[in-house]
């Protein structure tokens, strides 16, 4: 796959029930906010050359958003129709795939729970990245919703019996969790759940703009998919660089610098980001220069995405329908999934009148 880098082994093209049928995806983001270009590159950017390939279910995660976001109900509310604007704006084709609103489709909820009766809570407490997001938590919101939210993961991808899950580098963790409670299901009940595999996007992890990490909207350190150029430009012209380099004659570092790294994942002219970086680390060009470049080229690459989004804006009718079809397709699959897990564990029926 190009420019992209399966892990777990490569799937491949198989067929699901017969002849020429595609493989399934699952893949999702919770709804707390509107998206920025870390979400492109690490996810928006592979989904795009995915739903061509693959039967995708993109979910939106809002029972998961509930987790660390409970008391801003609104934020979630709204953060539905911005995150569906964003996919349609970059490209996404709900004809092709499914748009899903997660408490819309409540085997969700049904799955988590069955599954969690089989899952130790050690896998819970092992999982890296559950341990850093909830340091970050205030103890007041370390609720037991937001601690059993990578079962809820789990079971989003199972229940569609998916083959694949495209994800940034930092959710590697919550698949191979996936495929651990996958295994055990079907050795204790028999084979209901294929074997996901993780697929890493062409930039595991863009970092903020204040050379932070990882990029977080509380922060201030993004660019969102909905800026316009005047904010863009901003945002660039007060992005972080190397703070040793205090004059453009200094030789300054490229490994690991913001404006690079963005230049890399976004400038397609790569002649003009080579010749930076030969006259940064030699002294040769200042900040203001690369910066310039850097912005014009984020602007080239999100002005179709801003035109797309102000339709779409302007339409919301269509962004609804993209969103109820999609929930309707996911529903049809979650029940066929339910069935097979209640029978697989015999509780489809308790008496032999029950049908």
């Amino acid at each position: 796959m190009t420019d992209m880098t399966a892990r777990q082994g490569s799937p491949g093209p198989k067929t699901m029930s017969g002849p020429g049928a595609k493989q399934r995806i699952l893949t999702g983001i919770r709804p707390t906010g509107a998206l920025h270009l870390g979400h492109y590159v690490g996810a928006l950017e592979n989904w795009l050359k995915l739903q061509d390939r693959y039967e995708c279910y993109f979910l939106i995660a809002d029972y998961q958003a509930l987790g660390d976001h409970f008391h801003e109900i609104d934020l979630i509310r709204q953060s539905v129709l911005d995150v569906t604007l964003d996919w349609l704006a970059v490209g996404l084709d709900p004809e092709k795939s499914a748009f899903v609103i997660q408490s819309y489709v409540p085997e969700h909820a049904e799955l988590t729970m069955l599954l969690s009766f089989i899952t130790p809570l050690g896998m819970l407490e092992r999982n890296p990245t559950l341990k850093s997001e909830l340091d970050a938590l205030p103890v007041e919101r370390r609720t037991v919703g937001f601690y059993g939210y990578p079962m809820s993961q789990v079971a989003d991808i199972l229940l569609p019996r998916a083959h694949l899950v495209p994800v940034g580098e930092d959710q590697a963790p919550h698949i191979e969790m996936t495929r651990e409670v996958a295994r055990k299901f079907n050795r204790m009940f028999g084979e209901v759940f294929p074997d996901p595999q993780t697929l890493i996007g062409r930039v595991p992890r863009l970092p903020g703009t204040d050379g932070q990490g990882k990029m977080s909207k509380s922060r201030g350190n993004v660019i969102m998919l909905s800026d316009d150029e005047k904010s863009v430009n901003e945002k660039v012209r007060n992005m972080y660089t190397d703070p040793a380099r205090v004059r453009a004659d200094i030789p300054g570092k490229v490994q690991g610098n913001p404006v690079f790294q963005y230049h890399d994942a976004f400038n397609k002219d790569t002649a003009q980001i080579e010749d930076f970086k030969a006259r940064y680390r030699a002294g040769k060009v200042g900040d203001v220069e690369v910066k310039r470049a850097l912005a014009k080229a984020l602007n080239e690459f999100l002005d179709p995405i801003r035109e797309r989004r102000a339709h779409f804006a302007s339409h919301m009718v269509q962004v609804e329908e993209a969103l109820l079809d999609g929930t309707n397709r996911a529903r049809k699959v979650a029940a066929e999934t339910m069935t097979m897990v209640r029978d697989a564990m015999r509780i489809s029926s308790y008496t032999k009148s029950w049908k």
